[in-house]
């Protein structure tokens, strides 16, 4: 049974209201072993941490036995302060890390031939299906996947199966889904449902993955001023629940600004982003609103790193990001075999750069000069910076700086912002 709940107010749902949806989705079961696989901090604001501390108590005052894995996809593991603000009293010990090279067993495969037709012949090659080994235990009774449906570089609107076989997936299908979304175009996916990469996922599901007792528990929320609000809540074991997600994750995160933003600038919270792996969501999601020759200046405290691990932060420093057509002849030139080897990578190089079109500067404290101008952006000190465009005091959205007119983004992670003339054009 589907499960739909979409909130009255623009307030949100509340917290009891949100507890009535998850002690309906455990009705009628009969659980004895259940495994959970939330987001992880990355995700902070899609309210799963919430759900999942629910879910945790209910199961286990009904006395089922609960195991927690984090979808790390490539990310680190989740620090046992992230879990206390996150997950609240669930005790650190029950978070379970997934290791996305190790921890994996081969399921399946996307064919080539399906992969052509799905991208109008731009990849060639087929997909394995790989997923965490637990995800196939069959002592567990459920498998609840909580999460948050936004729009999405790679795939076009987040979550559903993209949390299984991304998540806590394995190499093969995290780099080539990655590399598939960058060939065929950020720009024709972002928002939208259906697109390439998220027909991969579906494939998976439908033949891999369909009699696996897996429970979908989709939010779609914003977080004005850091405060999270849930306007829907969808569960279900099928695709609906996502279909349902996606149109008011549309209506609520994506912004249309009336005309391209000259400068824009776009503040990464410390406590969540940390790598321009991650910060580079504020490429990402503002560069179909942003001008040609605009400027994209991004606050960026607590960013100290390039990657997430330390291969991918080589690979980084060694390519730089450089624009689509210049990483794509470095993946295809002989010689780099490192960077085949780590799509997921080459495709996170081609999602960071702004093809030339606008500049991007990186305003950190943690990181040099030389290293920032080294992967291809501008450097900034952010003290400096940031006393200019004072986080504090900017409001989010059209604001004036010494005269000039500023658009300003306090976390780019929740939202996707499009030039509404050039869109409709």
């Amino acid at each position: 049974m589907d499960i739909f709940k979409i909130a009255d107010t623009p307030d949100g749902l509340s917290a009891e209201e949100i507890k009535q949806q998850l002690v309906k989705s455990l009705e009628c079961r009969e659980l004895k072993k259940v495994l959970i696989l939330p987001p992880d901090f990355t995700r902070f604001h899609s309210n799963a941490g919430f759900i999942t501390n629910v879910y945790y108590h209910l199961l286990t005052d009904m006395g089922v036995g609960v195991d927690i894995m984090p979808a790390l996809g490539t990310h680190v593991p989740v620090t046992k302060e992230q879990s206390e603000k996150m997950f609240g009293d669930i005790p650190y010990e029950k978070l379970i890390p997934h290791n996305w090279r190790t921890d994996v067993e081969k399921i399946g495969e996307v064919p080539a031939e399906y992969l052509e037709e799905i991208t109008e012949g731009l990849w060639h090659e087929s997909v394995s299906v790989e997923i965490n080994r637990r995800v196939m235990d069959d002592s567990y009774d459920l498998i609840i996947s909580p999460g948050q449906v936004v729009p999405h570089e790679v795939i076009g609107m987040s979550n559903h199966a993209k949390n299984l076989f991304v998540g806590v997936g394995g190499s093969d299908m995290i780099n080539k889904s990655h590399m598939v979304g960058a060939v065929y175009g950020m720009e024709r996916m972002m928002g939208k449902d259906y697109t390439p990469v998220r027909k991969i996922f579906d494939y998976g599901m439908e033949h891999f993955l369909s009699k696996r007792p897996i429970l979908f528990v989709l939010t779609v929320t914003t977080a004005p001023a850091g405060n999270i609000k849930t306007h829907g809540i969808f569960i279900g074991e099928g695709r609906e629940c996502l279909t349902e997600a996606v149109k008011l994750a549309q209506e609520k995160n994506i912004d249309f600004v009336p005309t391209g933003i000259k400068k824009c600038v776009v503040y990464l919270d410390p406590s969540e982003f940390q790598s321009t792996w991650l910060g580079n969501k504020a490429v990402y999601r503002t560069r179909m609103a942003i001008a040609d020759g605009g400027e994209l200046i991004i606050l960026a405290p607590g960013v100290d790193k390039f990657g997430e691990d330390a291969k991918c932060d080589e690979l980084i420093r060694k390519y730089g990001y450089r624009g689509r057509l210049h990483t794509l002849e470095l993946f295809n030139a002989p010689e780099n075999e490192d960077l085949r080897q780590n799509m997921g990578a080459a495709a996170h190089l081609i999602h960071g750069s702004s093809d030339g079109r606008f500049s991007i500067t990186y305003a950190v404290k943690n990181i040099t000069r030389e290293e920032i101008e080294g992967v291809g952006f501008q450097s900034a000190d952010y003290d400096e910076t940031a006393k200019k465009y004072d986080p504090e005091k900017l409001r989010y959205g059209y604001n004036t700086v010494d005269g000039e007119e500023v658009y300003y983004i306090p976390n780019p992670a929740l939202g996707l912002w499009i030039n509404k003339e050039k869109f409709n054009g």
